[in-house]
């Protein structure tokens, strides 16, 4: 079965009752049983829902995985991931990665005794020079967030496998039509379906993909124990907006190059971060392990302030002004005040994240628009 169609049909069966081509919402709370424990596979709608049922192996298909879990939010997501973790143990992530994750690894796992090394791992190699006795898992965004660094997810799963540790990737700037972790040698893979999956701004969750089983139990363990679960409307609408994943991960692309190559050439833009430019310094690896280049583009200003910046975030017509990504409609941001203001500034500027960089999700308008409100907005 190929993308396209997984998007429409994977996990996905017409309802039994009555024919509905939709997954119907099940907005229950609780299930009738004919006698205890003798049920429909359904008992309460915090361990198993069967809206959420259809997602999770809607989401797992697309990731070429055997189990998917989906939670309140990415970081609900990442929470329980990192809970598979015990005090003492040691975790190597990139240093270039979404402020809400640094945060959540710094200000409340790390004061529960998990140590994190935040490192480049542009050269995948340098991975090796962190690991210990007490390493239990690598962290890794690609592209990253804001900077668009690609990783070598191959490596970086050899050297998991080297060590024993379990290598987690966090795919949602990439989503599975572009990449999947699963195939290179990642454990675990995870989404901010927020984003492009969900894909139109109108729904809050996270969704986590494995093959293995053991690891699966261990995470269905903690979704269910701690409860951070999506309801059965939200799962219904990444249902629907997945069905038209694939093409609008084309236009994303379409559009993420044009404007890339228009940023390049203006007169007031610095540099620009995205993996499809033949200038990225890890433009190979991104055609290696990425089908295309995606729709998420950063850029710095010659005039490198922050009140440079808020200038031209503020003129924007098309570009709303938003947190957030992956949306059919484009948006910019400001990480170093928004996304990324969790992370201490001189943390920022180490990786590149200057006062004056701008990231832009660019949506499925028609570029042609997209590129004349970059004009006048730069004026």
């Amino acid at each position: 079965m190929k993308f396209g169609t997984k998007a429409l049909h994977a996990g996905v069966e017409p309802d039994p009752a009555t024919g509905a081509i939709m997954t119907p919402i099940y907005q229950t709370s609780t299930y009738i049983q004919a006698s205890p424990g003798d049920h429909k596979g359904y008992e309460y709608s915090r361990t198993q829902n069967p809206t959420r049922h259809a997602l999770e192996k809607n989401i797992a298909a697309l990731e070429n995985g055997k189990h998917g879990l989906c939670f309140g939010s990415g970081l609900a997501a990442i929470d329980t991931i990192i809970k598979l973790l015990s005090p003492g143990d040691e975790v190597i992530s990139a240093n270039d990665l979404y402020g809400g994750t640094y945060r959540i690894f710094t200000k409340v796992f790390e004061g529960l005794g998990i140590k994190f090394h935040f490192i480049g791992m542009e050269d995948i190699n340098n991975i090796e020079n962190y690991i210990n006795d007490k390493t239990r898992m690598i962290w890794l965004e690609t592209p990253t967030n804001p900077m668009m660094n690609i990783i070598d997810i191959k490596g970086a799963a050899a050297i998991a496998k080297k060590h024993n540790v379990l290598l987690a990737v966090d795919n949602t700037f990439s989503t599975p039509y572009l990449q999947n972790p699963l195939d290179l040698g990642a454990d675990i893979v995870m989404h901010s379906v927020t984003k492009y999956l969900g894909g139109h701004s109108d729904v809050v969750m996270g969704a986590v993909v494995v093959n293995d089983d053991a690891i699966h139990q261990q995470l269905a363990f903690l979704q269910n124990s701690c409860g951070g679960v999506p309801g059965p409307q939200d799962s219904f609408l990444v249902l629907r907006g997945i069905k038209t994943l694939h093409l609008r991960m084309q236009r994303h692309c379409e559009n993420g190059k044009k404007v890339a190559e228009y940023l390049v050439n203006h007169p007031k833009v610095d540099k620009v971060y995205w993996p499809g430019l033949k200038s990225h310094p890890n433009h190979h690896l991104a055609k290696e392990q990425m089908r295309d280049f995606g729709g998420m583009i950063s850029f710095n200003l010659k005039e490198d302030t922050k009140e440079a910046a808020v200038k031209i975030l503020e003129k924007f017509y098309y570009f709303s002004l938003a947190e957030s990504l992956g949306g059919v409609e484009s948006l910019c941001g400001h990480p170093s005040t928004m996304t990324h203001a969790a992370i201490p500034r001189e943390e920022r500027l180490r990786v590149g994240l200057t006062d004056s960089l701008i990231r832009l999700s660019v949506g499925i308008e028609d570029a042609e628009d997209l590129i004349a409100d970059l004009e006048q907005a730069l004026k």
